[in-house]
Protein backbone atom coordinates (compact mmCIF):
# COMPACT_ATOMS: atom_id res chain seq x y z
CA UNK A 1 0.00 0.00 0.00
CA UNK A 2 1.38 3.38 -0.99
CA UNK A 3 1.94 6.22 1.45
CA UNK A 4 -0.82 8.15 -0.27
CA UNK A 5 -3.26 5.29 0.26
CA UNK A 6 -2.23 4.93 3.91
CA UNK A 7 -2.74 8.65 4.45
CA UNK A 8 -6.14 8.50 2.77
CA UNK A 9 -7.23 5.59 4.99
CA UNK A 10 -5.98 7.41 8.08
CA UNK A 11 -8.02 10.49 7.16
CA UNK A 12 -11.09 8.35 6.48
CA UNK A 13 -10.77 6.57 9.82
CA UNK A 14 -10.36 9.91 11.61
CA UNK A 15 -13.46 11.29 9.90
CA UNK A 16 -15.48 8.19 10.82
CA UNK A 17 -14.36 8.40 14.46
CA UNK A 18 -15.23 12.11 14.58
CA UNK A 19 -18.69 11.50 13.13
CA UNK A 20 -19.35 8.66 15.58
CA UNK A 21 -18.25 10.76 18.57
CA UNK A 22 -20.38 13.71 17.48
CA UNK A 23 -23.40 11.44 16.94
CA UNK A 24 -23.04 9.62 20.24
CA UNK A 25 -22.57 12.85 22.20
CA UNK A 26 -25.17 14.86 20.29
CA UNK A 27 -27.32 17.20 22.42
CA UNK A 28 -30.37 15.63 24.07
CA UNK A 29 -33.26 18.06 23.96
CA UNK A 30 -35.59 17.90 26.97
CA UNK A 31 -39.08 18.89 25.84
CA UNK A 32 -41.59 20.08 28.44
CA UNK A 33 -45.09 19.18 27.27
CA UNK A 34 -47.30 21.20 29.60
CA UNK A 35 -49.60 24.20 29.66
CA UNK A 36 -48.69 27.48 31.30
CA UNK A 37 -49.60 27.79 34.99
CA UNK A 38 -53.18 28.82 35.68
CA UNK A 39 -53.40 32.57 35.99
CA UNK A 40 -49.93 33.19 34.57
CA UNK A 41 -49.57 36.96 34.12
CA UNK A 42 -49.98 38.55 30.71
CA UNK A 43 -47.12 40.88 31.58
CA UNK A 44 -43.95 40.24 33.55
CA UNK A 45 -42.97 36.79 34.75
CA UNK A 46 -44.06 34.86 37.84
CA UNK A 47 -41.93 32.35 39.77
CA UNK A 48 -44.70 31.73 42.27
CA UNK A 49 -45.50 28.17 41.17
CA UNK A 50 -41.89 27.04 41.54
CA UNK A 51 -41.59 28.72 44.93
CA UNK A 52 -44.70 26.89 46.17
CA UNK A 53 -43.05 23.58 45.37
CA UNK A 54 -39.73 24.51 46.91
CA UNK A 55 -41.43 25.41 50.16
CA UNK A 56 -42.88 21.89 50.27
CA UNK A 57 -39.92 19.82 49.12
CA UNK A 58 -36.90 21.74 50.44
CA UNK A 59 -36.03 21.10 54.09
CA UNK A 60 -34.89 23.82 56.53
CA UNK A 61 -31.35 22.50 56.00
CA UNK A 62 -31.56 23.18 52.28
CA UNK A 63 -31.91 19.60 51.06
CA UNK A 64 -34.40 18.51 48.40
CA UNK A 65 -36.79 15.60 48.78
CA UNK A 66 -36.63 14.38 45.19
CA UNK A 67 -37.93 10.96 46.23
CA UNK A 68 -41.26 12.29 47.47
CA UNK A 69 -41.51 14.90 44.72
CA UNK A 70 -41.30 12.35 41.92
CA UNK A 71 -43.90 10.12 43.59
CA UNK A 72 -46.67 12.69 43.19
CA UNK A 73 -47.71 13.38 39.58
CA UNK A 74 -49.49 16.59 40.62
CA UNK A 75 -46.23 18.00 41.99
CA UNK A 76 -44.30 17.05 38.86
CA UNK A 77 -47.04 18.55 36.67
CA UNK A 78 -46.93 21.74 38.76
CA UNK A 79 -43.19 21.99 38.12
CA UNK A 80 -43.68 21.30 34.42
CA UNK A 81 -46.22 24.11 34.12
CA UNK A 82 -43.61 26.51 35.51
CA UNK A 83 -41.02 25.12 33.10
CA UNK A 84 -43.50 25.58 30.27
CA UNK A 85 -43.38 29.31 31.03
CA UNK A 86 -39.58 29.17 31.13
CA UNK A 87 -39.67 27.38 27.77
CA UNK A 88 -41.93 30.01 26.20
CA UNK A 89 -40.47 33.23 27.57
CA UNK A 90 -36.97 34.46 28.33
CA UNK A 91 -35.20 37.83 28.58
CA UNK A 92 -33.91 37.15 25.06
CA UNK A 93 -37.20 36.15 23.43
CA UNK A 94 -39.53 38.40 25.42
CA UNK A 95 -37.49 41.29 26.85
CA UNK A 96 -40.64 43.27 27.61
CA UNK A 97 -41.46 40.78 30.38
CA UNK A 98 -38.13 41.45 32.09
CA UNK A 99 -37.83 45.23 32.39
CA UNK A 100 -34.92 45.32 34.85
CA UNK A 101 -31.53 43.70 35.15
CA UNK A 102 -32.66 41.85 38.27
CA UNK A 103 -35.78 40.55 36.53
CA UNK A 104 -33.53 38.92 33.94
CA UNK A 105 -31.03 37.62 36.50
CA UNK A 106 -33.80 36.10 38.63
CA UNK A 107 -35.16 34.33 35.54
CA UNK A 108 -31.83 32.72 34.64
CA UNK A 109 -30.96 31.70 38.21
CA UNK A 110 -34.38 30.35 39.17
CA UNK A 111 -34.82 28.51 35.87
CA UNK A 112 -31.36 26.95 36.16
CA UNK A 113 -32.25 25.51 39.56
CA UNK A 114 -35.66 24.38 38.33
CA UNK A 115 -34.25 22.43 35.40
CA UNK A 116 -31.67 20.81 37.68
CA UNK A 117 -34.45 19.54 39.92
CA UNK A 118 -36.56 18.38 36.97
CA UNK A 119 -33.61 16.44 35.55
CA UNK A 120 -32.97 14.65 38.84
CA UNK A 121 -36.65 13.74 39.09
CA UNK A 122 -36.70 12.61 35.45
CA UNK A 123 -33.76 10.22 36.04
CA UNK A 124 -34.76 9.08 39.53
CA UNK A 125 -33.40 7.15 41.36
CA UNK A 126 -29.82 8.41 41.13
CA UNK A 127 -27.17 9.07 43.74
CA UNK A 128 -25.44 11.90 41.86
CA UNK A 129 -26.00 14.12 38.85
CA UNK A 130 -22.83 12.52 37.46
CA UNK A 131 -24.88 9.32 37.08
CA UNK A 132 -26.51 11.05 34.09
CA UNK A 133 -23.68 10.38 31.70
CA UNK A 134 -22.96 11.08 28.07
CA UNK A 135 -22.13 7.95 26.03
CA UNK A 136 -18.59 9.26 25.72
CA UNK A 137 -17.66 11.38 28.72
CA UNK A 138 -14.11 12.66 28.92
CA UNK A 139 -15.04 15.18 31.64
CA UNK A 140 -17.07 14.28 34.73
CA UNK A 141 -20.56 15.74 34.58
CA UNK A 142 -20.53 16.27 30.80
CA UNK A 143 -23.78 14.37 30.33
CA UNK A 144 -25.73 16.39 32.89
CA UNK A 145 -24.28 19.85 32.42
CA UNK A 146 -23.55 19.87 28.67
CA UNK A 147 -25.40 17.18 26.74
CA UNK A 148 -28.86 17.80 28.20
CA UNK A 149 -30.45 20.83 26.53
CA UNK A 150 -33.40 22.73 27.97
CA UNK A 151 -35.70 25.30 26.41
CA UNK A 152 -35.35 28.91 27.53
CA UNK A 153 -37.70 31.07 25.50
CA UNK A 154 -37.57 28.51 22.70
CA UNK A 155 -33.77 28.28 22.60
CA UNK A 156 -32.30 24.97 23.73
CA UNK A 157 -29.31 25.55 26.00
CA UNK A 158 -27.18 23.45 28.31
CA UNK A 159 -26.86 24.25 32.01
CA UNK A 160 -23.18 24.96 31.38
CA UNK A 161 -24.10 27.53 28.73
CA UNK A 162 -26.68 29.19 30.96
CA UNK A 163 -24.25 29.49 33.86
CA UNK A 164 -21.28 30.73 31.87
CA UNK A 165 -22.80 32.68 28.98
CA UNK A 166 -26.12 33.91 30.31
CA UNK A 167 -25.35 34.50 33.99
CA UNK A 168 -21.62 34.91 34.57
CA UNK A 169 -20.83 36.75 31.35
CA UNK A 170 -23.87 39.03 31.30
CA UNK A 171 -24.26 39.91 34.99
CA UNK A 172 -20.74 39.61 36.44
CA UNK A 173 -21.96 39.11 40.00
CA UNK A 174 -19.80 36.57 41.85
CA UNK A 175 -22.53 36.00 44.42
CA UNK A 176 -24.48 33.84 41.96
CA UNK A 177 -22.05 31.00 42.78
CA UNK A 178 -23.63 30.81 46.24
CA UNK A 179 -27.16 30.45 44.88
CA UNK A 180 -26.99 28.25 41.79
CA UNK A 181 -27.66 24.71 42.92
CA UNK A 182 -26.34 21.68 41.04
CA UNK A 183 -28.11 19.13 43.28
CA UNK A 184 -24.87 18.08 44.96
CA UNK A 185 -23.60 18.04 48.54
CA UNK A 186 -20.87 20.60 47.88
CA UNK A 187 -23.25 23.01 46.15
CA UNK A 188 -24.80 25.93 47.99
CA UNK A 189 -27.89 24.75 49.85
CA UNK A 190 -31.21 24.86 48.06
CA UNK A 191 -33.26 27.89 49.09
CA UNK A 192 -37.07 27.78 49.13
CA UNK A 193 -37.59 31.53 48.79
CA UNK A 194 -37.65 33.14 45.33
CA UNK A 195 -37.97 36.86 46.06
CA UNK A 196 -39.01 39.36 43.38
CA UNK A 197 -36.45 41.33 41.45
CA UNK A 198 -36.33 44.27 43.84
CA UNK A 199 -35.29 41.91 46.67
CA UNK A 200 -32.74 39.95 44.68
CA UNK A 201 -29.76 41.78 46.14
CA UNK A 202 -30.78 40.74 49.67
CA UNK A 203 -31.14 37.13 48.51
CA UNK A 204 -27.65 37.06 46.99
CA UNK A 205 -26.14 38.79 50.01
CA UNK A 206 -27.74 36.26 52.36
CA UNK A 207 -26.69 33.32 50.21
CA UNK A 208 -23.11 34.60 50.14
CA UNK A 209 -22.94 35.12 53.90
CA UNK A 210 -24.46 31.70 54.61
CA UNK A 211 -22.09 29.87 52.28
CA UNK A 212 -18.90 31.57 53.41
CA UNK A 213 -19.67 31.23 57.12
CA UNK A 214 -20.33 27.49 56.82
CA UNK A 215 -17.19 25.62 58.03
CA UNK A 216 -17.77 23.06 55.28
CA UNK A 217 -16.89 25.80 52.77
CA UNK A 218 -14.40 28.00 54.63
CA UNK A 219 -12.34 26.73 57.54
CA UNK A 220 -9.17 28.20 59.03
CA UNK A 221 -6.84 25.70 60.71
CA UNK A 222 -4.37 27.71 62.76
CA UNK A 223 -2.41 24.63 63.84
CA UNK A 224 -1.76 23.70 60.20
CA UNK A 225 -1.58 27.33 59.07
CA UNK A 226 -3.99 26.38 56.30
CA UNK A 227 -7.28 27.75 55.01
CA UNK A 228 -9.53 25.04 53.61
CA UNK A 229 -11.92 26.30 50.94
CA UNK A 230 -14.73 24.94 48.83
CA UNK A 231 -13.52 24.06 45.34
CA UNK A 232 -16.00 26.63 44.04
CA UNK A 233 -13.44 29.27 45.03
CA UNK A 234 -10.82 27.55 42.88
CA UNK A 235 -13.06 27.13 39.84
CA UNK A 236 -14.27 30.73 39.87
CA UNK A 237 -11.38 32.55 41.50
CA UNK A 238 -11.26 35.16 38.72
CA UNK A 239 -14.92 36.01 39.34
CA UNK A 240 -14.29 36.76 43.01
CA UNK A 241 -11.15 38.80 42.36
CA UNK A 242 -12.83 40.71 39.53
CA UNK A 243 -15.76 41.40 41.84
CA UNK A 244 -13.40 43.18 44.23
CA UNK A 245 -12.00 45.27 41.39
CA UNK A 246 -15.46 46.12 40.05
CA UNK A 247 -16.50 47.44 43.47
CA UNK A 248 -13.31 49.47 43.83
CA UNK A 249 -11.96 47.27 46.62
CA UNK A 250 -8.30 46.38 47.05
CA UNK A 251 -7.56 42.89 45.76
CA UNK A 252 -5.11 42.21 48.58
CA UNK A 253 -4.92 38.46 49.18
CA UNK A 254 -7.45 37.70 46.49
CA UNK A 255 -9.79 35.00 47.69
CA UNK A 256 -9.10 35.70 51.36
CA UNK A 257 -9.85 39.37 50.84
CA UNK A 258 -13.16 38.52 49.20
CA UNK A 259 -14.03 36.03 51.95
CA UNK A 260 -13.09 38.51 54.69
CA UNK A 261 -15.70 40.95 53.42
CA UNK A 262 -18.44 38.40 54.04
CA UNK A 263 -17.12 36.74 57.21
CA UNK A 264 -18.89 37.06 60.55
CA UNK A 265 -17.71 36.90 64.17
CA UNK A 266 -15.16 34.11 64.78
CA UNK A 267 -14.52 33.47 61.09
CA UNK A 268 -13.74 37.15 60.55
CA UNK A 269 -11.09 36.95 63.27
CA UNK A 270 -9.69 33.71 61.85
CA UNK A 271 -9.44 35.06 58.31
CA UNK A 272 -7.77 38.25 59.56
CA UNK A 273 -4.99 36.11 61.03
CA UNK A 274 -4.61 33.88 57.97
CA UNK A 275 -2.90 36.24 55.54
CA UNK A 276 0.24 34.12 55.29
CA UNK A 277 -1.49 30.75 55.48
CA UNK A 278 -1.57 28.37 52.53
CA UNK A 279 -4.88 27.60 50.84
CA UNK A 280 -6.14 24.11 50.11
CA UNK A 281 -9.29 23.37 48.14
CA UNK A 282 -11.50 20.56 49.31
CA UNK A 283 -12.63 17.81 46.97
CA UNK A 284 -16.08 18.43 45.53
CA UNK A 285 -18.73 16.05 46.82
CA UNK A 286 -21.04 15.17 43.92
CA UNK A 287 -23.38 13.03 46.04
CA UNK A 288 -26.99 14.11 45.67
CA UNK A 289 -28.28 16.74 48.12
CA UNK A 290 -31.37 14.62 48.73
CA UNK A 291 -33.71 14.22 51.66
CA UNK A 292 -36.58 11.88 52.50
CA UNK A 293 -38.72 14.34 54.42
CA UNK A 294 -41.10 15.88 51.88
CA UNK A 295 -44.88 15.77 51.63
CA UNK A 296 -47.20 15.63 48.66
CA UNK A 297 -48.46 18.76 46.90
Amino acid sequence: MTKTAIAAWAVLILVVITVVVLWVDRPRKIVIDAALPAGFPEQGFSHEHFEELLQIYVTPEGRVDYGSWQLFPASVAHLDSYLAAISRYSPDSSPERFPSRNDALAYWMYSYNAYVIRSVIDHWPITSVTDIRAPIEAVKGLGFFHQLRFSFGGEYLSLLHVENRKIRADFKDARIHFFLNCASESCPVARPELPPADELDQLLASATTDFINDPANVFVDHDQRTVYLSRIFKWYEDDFVNDLRARGKPVGNGLLTYIAQHSLDELADDVAKAGEYKIEFRDYDWDLNSSDQGTSF
